[in-house]
């Protein structure tokens, strides 16, 4: 495995040793990751091997057996509510309150943040401008919504309150290809404004060309960590590596 090698103290995410099991059936098997503020980090790994398990032990939705988690230095399991007050999340399927209209939802979202209402209102509009939703589109019900608007909804709520930590599983879903390209637009913006970005996603190009570095899990465990920073010539071969790592 390639070390990382970037100097920095202490990292925003951390996962030492995760070990995750569904009964007999063992997913992880010992995650270990360290990412830091600043990153834009990709976890990347073939389907159905714990990239998403990950992500739940990450954001408390799921219980593990063995490790820990911090997230912005607080853990996971000890101080729920306060870790989960550093990130923002957005599941690769699309999950809101359909009842309400669209601002509706953001308006609550903002509220459980404790979000100020001059401070709602200008990410609001900035976000809606980003992710090209109108606020005639926010004044319909979520159950007329498409997907790829549930989904830049979704995107739009985990930032109203501009969190230290941007966690994203397969964000493109559903997108189209205008949504996609801002959405990498934002994704590095976030980082390069001393933000954390957490990254899952099938889409190897849009990982290599944007990530700074990328964990390819495998076995249950992070079997290759690269450093695309540092080293940028691995951005083009980075399908490769990953097809290597699965014996392809």
């Amino acid at each position: 495995m390639e070390e990382n090698t970037t100097e920095l103290t202490e990292p925003s995410i951390s996962i030492k040793n995760l070990h995750k099991a569904y009964g007999e059936k063992k997913v992880l098997k010992g995650i270990n990751i360290d990412v830091y503020s600043g990153e834009l980090f990709g976890f990347i790994g073939r389907n159905g091997i714990g990239k998403s398990t990950t992500i739940d032990c990450m954001i408390g939705v799921k219980r593990f057996q063995e490790g820990t988690i911090t997230l912005n230095g607080y853990d996971i399991v000890k101080s729920p509510v306060e870790a989960k007050r550093t990130f923002g999340y957005v599941a690769s399927e699309p999950t809101c309150y359909e009842i309400m209209t669209g601002y509706e939802y953001l308006e609550f979202t903002a509220s459980i943040y404790n979000v100020g209402e001059k401070d709602f209102k200008d990410n609001y509009k900035y976000l809606i401008g980003r992710m090209a939703l109108s606020e005639s589109d926010l004044m319909a019900p979520i159950a007329s919504y498409s997907h790829g608007m549930k989904q830049k909804l979704c995107l739009i709520a985990s930032l109203l309150y501009n969190p230290d930590i941007w966690i994203l599983d397969e964000p493109t879903v559903g997108l189209d290809i205008i949504a996609v390209e801002e959405l990498k637009k934002m994704m590095r913006e976030y980082a390069n404004h001393g933000k954390t970005v957490f990254v899952t996603s099938h889409n190897i190009e849009l990982v290599s060309k944007l990530c700074d570095r990328v964990a390819i899990i495998n076995n249950g465990v992070v079997e290759n960590l690269y450093d695309l920073k540092k080293s940028p010539n691995l951005r083009l071969g980075l399908t490769k590596l990953f097809i290597d790592t699965y014996g392809g």
